[in-house]
């Protein structure tokens, strides 16, 4: 195929991604009051299921009420015309991208699947549902665990009992939206190294040498996708950190398999 026949074919698997995120946001659209209501604003109601589960691990421990949460009494506003009708917009488009992210991997899946020899394509069977598994995993912790860690963290801040926390709802949404896609994004680590290691660019030996980097790395990632406090920092790292260990793992594997490739060819 030549280069506008390439392009040509990318070009249709981009308009069929872009149409199967069209059908998700409207998806999102015609439940626009659940996913804003309770999706959106859960992290700001006592009722969220991650404060449930604290406040019963509170009672569980002999904590007593300590970990239960009370009603932020977070109260949000709009200072611009068209703020409460972008949030709309904004709100159904990320939801589209969320539930057709494994048919839009599946697209860009096919565009590259022609590319790889028949060895490769069996060693990565399976990958769409790995990959999808990966991001969800990541974007349900992201919702569950460090969205409500920013919020109660934020909402609680005070410098002077005289400042009220009175948040627009599109610093809102542009502090959520990130932090939920960037965790997905961020637990994609594993396959990535071992897509890396498969063209040879990347191995264990390198990943172990510089495990320490890594670490430093992580850190600053979980600092800056988190609020700045030690409890929150620790529940972001301590994933972060298992999914770099997993990805030595992978690393590791695959260059077990390409030496003993060698060895058979050379006897």
């Amino acid at each position: 195929m030549s280069f506008i026949d390439h392009l040509e074919v990318l070009r249709g698997h981009l308009f069929r991604s872009a149409l199967a995120i069209a059908v998700g946001a409207i998806f999102f659209a015609i439940y626009n009051k659940f996913f804003v209501q309770e999706v959106l604003m859960g992290p700001t109601h006592a009722s969220f299921p991650t404060y449930k589960w604290l406040c019963k691990l509170g009672h569980a421990i002999g904590l007593g009420d300590q970990m239960c949460m009370k009603d932020i009494g977070l109260k949000m506003q709009s200072t611009t015309v068209s703020g409460q009708f972008s949030m709309f917009f904004t709100v159904i488009f990320v939801g589209g991208i969320i539930i057709a992210f494994p048919y839009v991997f599946w697209e860009f899946w096919r565009f590259v699947k022609p590319a790889l020899s028949k060895k490769e394509l069996q060693k990565t069977r399976g990958v769409i549902f790995w990959v999808s598994f990966l991001f969800f995993l990541g974007v349900m912790f992201g919702y569950f665990v460090i969205a409500p860690y920013t919020v109660n963290f934020f909402a609680n801040f005070q410098l002077d009992e005289n400042i009220e926390n009175r948040w627009t709802i599109t610093s809102y949404i542009d502090t959520l939206v990130p932090l939920i896609l960037g965790t997905g994004l961020a637990f994609q680590l594993p396959l990535a190294m071992f897509f890396l290691a498969k063209v040879g660019l990347m191995s264990p030996d390198f990943l172990r040498k510089y495990r320490k980097y890594a670490i430093v790395i992580i850190l600053l990632v979980a600092g800056i996708i988190t609020p700045p406090d030690v409890i929150s920092q620790i529940i972001c790292t301590i994933p972060l950190m298992i999914l770099y260990e997993i990805s030595i793992w992978l690393t590791a594997k695959v260059k077990k398999e390409k030496d003993k490739e060698e060895a058979e060819e050379w006897s």
